[in-house]
């Protein structure tokens, strides 16, 4: 068993027996009792990197014509993962030396030839399990996947179905979903192809990214009524850009690919901003400040929506040099009054987990709708969110694309994570507003933060400052 550590953070990415070390805040049942927030805050918080952006360059640098360098990326269960993956198709990734503070910086070379005959460990990462399918169809040899028991309930017909329009050869056994195996033949036609990706953009993504190396590229339709959290295809097409490979988009939902080398890069790896949600939003709760270093001026990352979601609920968002600062001034603790909020998160549905356990410290109702497709998530989100805030004395109901939430008193109990990362910092968001919250899994957070309890208690450790609010 493989461990790492960062910034004081004990993870291993490749099961759940090491998790973050967290046993100082755990109580007999494994526990971890949520900190309650004591003041004001004055935290700047540095976050590791993008797990979406590293696990798209990581898959771009195996396919590129040369080596590439990956600066600040992310290491997480998801991203190391994805390296573990792309090792067993002959891809060298090498960690060296490098200026962040949460680990190495890794080097790739890819090799002449893809190479099959392996077997490839998804986890719980969606990235994996739908960017890597077209990749080892360009390996030599069988490969199978499968994953954890709870990603085998996670939608992959659409990525099934896809590869065998290309003419791979896919065995599922009718499931549509994992395990299943393919036989890679050294080189995928492409040519053009129809898909439904309703239930996620990362299907439209894992063909983009591989199509470069198509003998014909790629033209790709999606067939569906709705196609969910677009700036993820953005940020897709944005990464085989900087590598010379433009895709076309004549209308909507339809992309074309080029075969085109994908050129090796040396590539900077943005902070997740994603992963900024919980911290930000911290700031209307407690009150005070929260600052996260290395905020892009310009991103593909959904994260940015943050910058204008979270003044709906009161906050002032302010630039500061290279760091976004939200004040929430009193705070919800010191008096400040959160407005109820109606929200479209069809294109940032990640945000919704913070977004939502914001919003049940509201005092007004919200309703946050496009964001149906997290039914088919780490967990179901929306129905994880409505048991979990009404089993603390919320009142959460359950819409087709969304979720109504009315404000009630919260109380304290148990808060049930099921293995989702963003399920278990929703719950240390109302943690901070309520005694007693107790999340059963807290080093889920492992996929893609594992540092997340260290920076969270940095975060209320903070001194408070005295400044004019509102």
């Amino acid at each position: 068993m493989q461990v790492f550590t960062y910034s004081g953070a004990r993870f291993s990415p490749y099961g759940d027996d090491e998790r973050p070390s967290t046993s100082d805040a755990l109580d007999s049942n494994g526990d971890w009792l949520a900190p309650r927030a004591t003041g004001p805050l004055a935290a700047r918080v540095s976050l590791p990197g993008s797990k979406s952006l590293t696990n798209r360059e990581l898959v771009l640098s195996a396919l590129a014509d040369g080596p590439s360098l990956l600066r600040r990326p992310l290491h997480s269960r998801d991203s190391m993962l994805m390296v573990e993956a792309l090792r067993s198709l002959g891809v060298q990734i090498e960690e060296v030396p490098g200026d962040g503070a949460y680990g190495p910086d890794l080097r790739v070379t890819p090799p002449a030839e893809l190479s099959g005959s392996t077997a490839i460990d998804c986890g719980l990462a969606g990235t994996v399990m739908r960017f890597l399918p077209p990749v080892a169809a360009l390996a030599l040899g069988p490969v199978a996947f499968d994953g954890d028991e709870s990603a085998r309930r996670r939608p992959m017909r659409t990525t099934v179905d896809s590869l065998r329009a290309l003419g791979v050869d896919v065995n599922d056994d009718g499931r549509g979903a994992l395990p299943f195996s393919l036989w890679g033949t050294g080189s995928v036609r492409g040519g053009e192809i129809s898909i439904d990706a309703s239930a996620s953009s990362q299907f439209v993504s894992g063909l983009l990214l591989a199509a470069p190396r198509f003998t014909e590229g790629l033209v790709l339709r999606h067939t569906g009524e709705r196609l969910p959290s677009m700036p993820h295809i953005e940020m897709t097409i944005a990464a085989l850009a900087d590598r010379g490979v433009t895709v076309e988009n004549p209308e909507p939902g339809v992309w074309v690919v080029p075969a085109h080398p994908i050129a090796g890069r040396t590539i900077d790896i943005e902070p997740d901003l994603s992963n900024a949600a919980p911290f930000l939003v911290a700031a209307l709760i407690a009150g005070g400040t929260v600052a996260v270093d290395g905020w892009p001026l310009s991103t593909t990352q959904v994260g940015a929506d943050l910058e204008t979601l979270l003044p709906l609920f009161g906050a002032t968002v302010r630039r500061d040099g290279a760091s976004l600062v939200v004040d929430g001034g009193r705070g919800l603790l010191g008096g400040a009054v959160l407005p109820g909020v109606d929200l479209d998160l069809s294109t940032g549905g990640e945000l919704a987990p913070a977004i939502v356990a914001l919003a049940a410290l509201a005092s007004g109702p919200s309703t946050i709708t496009g964001i149906g497709h997290l039914r088919g998530h780490e967990t179901d989100r929306l129905a994880a969110l409505a048991a979990e805030i009404t089993g603390l004395g919320g009142h959460v109901t359950e819409l087709d694309e969304g979720l109504a939430i009315e404000p009630r008193a919260l109380h304290g109990g148990p808060w049930r994570a099921y293995e989702d990362h963003r399920m278990a910092t929703a719950g240390a968001i109302i943690g901070l507003a309520v005694d007693g919250v107790r999340v059963d899994d807290i080093g889920s957070t492992a996929k893609t933060l594992p540092q997340f309890v260290e920076l969270w208690n940095g975060m209320l450790d903070q001194p408070s400052v005295t400044s004019e609010r509102s």
